[in-house]
Parts: structure tokens; sequence; C-alpha cells
């Protein structure tokens, strides 16, 4: 059954995911130093990259396997805010987004699509977490949906207790201020069965799993 992902969730020890405000100068606002070591490269799998498999590398690989559709906030597509204008924007990624799936992206102002040629294609949608998820499923296929974020967005569908699966990376740094994903989430952590490792320098890597049938699973939707 398709299942409803978070992969990569960056926060600091003190709980935030992200910094106050997004600028085209600050696409994670204030919150840069969270993915200071960040290799991207390894999202999709180790491939021919020449560098070293770390567990932080490989960990990070989760984040395309599976996957056939992303669900993100319009703060994760752009800086903008308000209706649309023909600005020529086309998200922080230029002409190659990482994604290659349908991606909705979450809007009170819904607009054409955009369609890259790597199969990526940006849906805007002004839905609800349930609608997001319902929409999200049909385009992907019988394959699992990523909730890409930001923290405001997932904090709406683990709210809505819509995510299946959660992997959180802890990072050991104080941002003193920020968006956090947990805000108004007290006590989310017993519905989910949830494992750790640590990795070099103090990094900590969760994964959330709901608990199965008889634990506190939810219906399926």
């Amino acid at each position: 059954m398709s299942k409803v992902r978070i992969h990569n969730m960056f926060v600091s020890i003190d709980g935030y995911s992200a910094g106050t405000e997004v600028t085209l100068e600050k696409p994670i606002g204030e919150a840069s130093a969270l993915f200071a070591g960040f290799d991207g490269r390894f999202i999709h799998g180790v491939g021919d990259i020449e560098a070293p498999i770390t567990l932080d590398r490989a960990l990070t690989t989760l984040w395309g396997q599976n996957i056939g559709a992303e669900i993100m906030g319009r703060r994760k597509f752009g800086p903008q805010s308000g209706p649309w204008t023909d600005d020529g924007w086309r998200g922080w990624w230029g002409e190659e987004p990482p994604f290659k799936t349908p991606v909705f992206v979450l809007t009170h102002y819904p607009r054409e699509p955009i369609e890259f040629a790597n199969g990526t294609v940006f849906h805007f949608v002004d839905a609800s977490p349930e609608e997001a998820v319902r929409l999200a499923k049909d385009a992907a296929g019988g394959l699992d949906v990523r909730l890409g974020g930001g923290p405001s967005s997932v904090r709406e569908f683990l709210a809505a207790d819509l995510v299946d699966t959660m992997h959180v990376v802890t990072i050991p740094i104080i941002l003193g201020r920020g968006t956090s994903p947990w805000t108004g989430l007290r006590g989310i952590q017993d519905r989910f069965e949830i494992d750790a490792v640590a990795s070099k320098g103090g990094i900590t890597h969760q994964f959330w799993n709901r608990k199965t049938a008889g634990a506190g699973e939810r219906g399926s939707i």
C-alpha cells in the first residue's frame, strides 16, 4: 500500500527546521547551517559518485527510493507570496529539478503546471492535506508519496495524522529561533515506533514508523 513518507528532515537540537523568513538569498531563512554537511548528490543513490559511502550518505539515498510523487509547501518552491506574477520563476532548482515525478505545490493561488524534460511536473493546488494526499497517490501509480516540507507543511500533515514514515536528522547546532515542525504536536511520538542511529559529528538519524494495527494505526484514506 502506498505510504506518505518524510525523508532527510533536518532539525536543530533546539527543534527548528527552517528560519523565520524565506528570501531569494536565503531559501531556508537563517537555518542554512543545518545543511552545511549535506551532500545532495546522494539523494538518487550511490551510483557512480566518486566519494566515500558514509552512514549519512547511505541514509540520504532513501529519499528517492520507491517515490512516485511529492507534496511540498509553497515556500519550498519559491520565496513569493500572494497571487503569482509573470516573473519567470520555475523553482529553486533551475531546469533540472531533482524530483523527476509529479510534485504538488500547496498554494491558495492555483496556476498552470510547469513541466521539465526530466519528468518533474509542478502542479499548483489549493487543497487540504487529505486532498493533497489523494491527488499525489493517484499520480504516484502505486508508489509512495514524499512529503517534502517545509516544516509548516510537515506540521499540518502530522496534525492530520497522514504520515506513515518519517526520517528526522538531528544536527548538533542551536539556531535560537526559526520554524519548528513540532509546534502543537505534543504526544505525537506515541503514534510511531522510533529507531535511532548516530553518525559522526553528533548527527542522529531517527526513523519514525507508524505503529501497526492494534497499536494505534489509523485507517487508510
